[in-house]
């Protein structure tokens, strides 16, 4: 994927002069020679509703709205509602972060950051869109029936057509627990996908309930975060998740766990 940056357009949004010089000298670097720099919001959203990039670059603080949203606009527009979009941010507040993961950021970006981090940013985003098939040993991806559990209906959106490019047809999509819990003792499921923050019946309680109470409760379970409370997670864990990932997810990661919870 990495030979395939230098064929990315790119949209920054950046209003510091000095920070978007290091950033486009960085494209240089990366061979990224297509690119529109932008100092606000705005200005931004009209040229990429009129030509939509291949990905979307932005400040977290901008003069005339936010990252937050300048990605919201994006995600309520058809011709960009999956528009790959990087966060640059200097603050690490779950406050602030949380609702920007929540409306589907492919990645976010700590300033000040090196060129490998941004390589690695840009490559994982691309592999968002592009991601390898499954390879499973004894039955096809398309056989495999999947729940993506989420609030945020972007989230459920992006997660399901990244599980699609990887061959899986069969996913169900319920809002959160209340809803997947029915779901669940109707159905059976080779893999659930869930959220961790959600109303009513949350990441951790849905867990509870696969592995205590349910008829499948050796499934596998996948759970996307972006909770940095480490007891919170010591206790997922210690309830027997089968893997916690970090909101925005790594794809290249969800692929192997897919394929090694499939293996037995």
């Amino acid at each position: 994927m990495e030979h395939q940056l230098a064929a990315l357009f790119v949209v920054l949004v950046e209003p510091s002069r000095s920070q978007s010089k290091i950033i486009i000298q960085q494209f240089n670097q990366l061979g990224i020679g297509q690119y529109k720099h932008f100092d606000t919001g705005t200005a931004a959203l009209e040229a990429i509703f009129e030509d939509v990039p291949d990905v979307v670059i932005s400040s977290l603080h901008l003069a005339d709205m936010t990252g937050q949203d300048l990605v919201l606009k994006m995600r309520s527009n058809q011709s960009t509602e999956t528009t790959p979009f990087i966060l640059i941010s200097t603050t690490t507040s779950f406050r602030e972060l949380d609702p920007i993961k929540q409306a589907g950021a492919s990645a976010v970006l700590p300033k000040p950051f090196a060129v490998k981090e941004l390589q690695r940013a840009l490559v994982n985003t691309m592999d968002w869109e592009h991601p390898d098939q499954l390879e499973l040993e004894d039955m096809d991806p398309e056989n495999l029936k999947v729940l993506v559990v989420d609030d945020s209906g972007m989230a459920r959106k992006m997660i399901s057509r990244t599980l699609n490019k990887m061959g899986i047809e069969q996913i169900t999509q319920a809002a959160d627990g209340a809803e997947a819990i029915p779901l669940i003792q109707a159905n059976h499921y080779d893999l659930i996908v869930t959220d961790f923050n959600m109303p009513e019946v949350d990441g951790h309680e849905l867990l509870r309930f696969i592995r205590n109470e349910s008829n499948q409760s050796s499934v596998p379970v996948l759970m996307v975060t972006t909770e940095g409370d480490a007891s919170k997670l010591a206790a997922i864990q210690q309830d027997g998740v089968s893997a916690i990932l970090d909101k925005p997810f790594d794809v290249t990661e969800v692929k192997q766990l897919i394929e090694s919870s499939m293996a037995f």
